[in-house]
């Protein structure tokens, strides 16, 4: 088959993502500016044909195999010593996230209520509604993070998970 008739051909939805993915890494490795990435990408995912997506790439070295690299190699994640070992501390981003949803929840209400008793009668304070939401959750999250400390092993089943899907979103970035 010649280059023509190649270049006529019909680009699949694997062919236009490809290229955006190596957009992504030309972005990553500093060799686009976001402008650059954003037109390329534009151009990519609007593609018909082989000949679309050709130009795209063509200024932009191919990525070497890692063990070809003259880059060093990237410092694995640290594993467990033991297989299936799980910290004794809880993940501190899990507790984060979760007090840091509840206390964003809360100051949101308050507000709330604190803006609707303004707006009535001079400030004439309403019955205090956030207590509903503010009281379960908080206990909730109070006895899932007492719960971590005192039984680090209760949810590994849910760490295991968190942690695939943290190594998952740093492999597709």
């Amino acid at each position: 088959m010649g280059v023509d008739e190649r270049a006529k051909m019909r680009a699949a939805d694997a062919d236009r993502q490809a290229v955006a993915d190596r957009l992504r890494e030309a972005v990553d490795e500093g060799r686009l500016d976001l402008h650059e990435y954003d037109e390329r990408l534009q151009k990519a995912y609007a593609a018909r044909t082989y000949g679309d997506l050709d130009g795209l790439l063509d200024d932009l070295p191919p990525v070497a195999p890692e063990a070809r690299s003259q880059l060093a190699p990237r410092a694995p994640a640290a594993e467990p010593a033991v297989a299936g070992a799980v910290d004794a501390d809880p993940p501190r981003r899990w507790l984060a996230g979760m007090w840091g949803s509840w206390l964003a929840t809360s100051v949101i209400c308050t507000g709330v209520w604190a803006a609707s008793s303004a707006a009535g009668s001079g400030w004439h304070w309403q019955y205090f509604w956030p207590v509903w939401v503010i009281g379960p959750w908080g206990a909730v999250c109070l006895a899932r993070t007492i719960r971590s400390f005192i039984d680090p092993d209760h949810n590994e089943e849910q760490r295991a998970a968190y942690r695939e899907s943290r190594r998952q979103s740093r492999k597709d970035d």
